[in-house]
């Protein structure tokens, strides 16, 4: 069993910027794709930003598009979400989740394809 812990939210201004990390309890991000997905009180859970297995393919959210980047460290078994240029709408819950795949897939965007969650960690962005 993996467990994924994720990291780095608070509360920051406008335009400020935060890392998010998520670490996994053993080795395991080499095989895996990894998501941040985000949920407001409200709305539903939305999918941020997706990196595959070999850290060559990245998919983000049209709302986040050059304002987030995701980024994997194997060496670390670590991925973080560098999150930049923050506005009020960016206030979430963030949890990445994970899911062992082969090397050549795509990341998803479907909450449903990924197996392991962290816990989450909240994002506060004021104006």
């Amino acid at each position: 069993q993996v467990q994924l812990v994720d990291s780095g939210g608070g509360l920051v201004q406008a335009g400020e910027s935060l890392r998010l990390s998520c670490s996994a309890s053993r080795r395991a991000f080499s095989e895996f794709a990894v998501a941040w997905f985000r949920h407001a009180p409200g709305k539903e859970r939305e999918f941020v930003a997706a990196i595959s297995r070999s850290g060559s393919v990245m998919f983000y959210a049209d709302s986040v598009k050059g304002r987030f980047s995701i980024s994997k460290d194997n060496a670390k078994n670590t991925v973080y979400l560098q999150m930049d240029s923050l506005k009020p709408e960016d206030t979430a819950m963030y949890s990445c989740a994970g899911v062992r795949t082969i090397l050549t897939a795509q990341p998803d965007r479907d909450p449903s394809s990924y197996r392991y969650w962290g816990q989450g960690t909240q994002v506060s962005v004021s104006s």
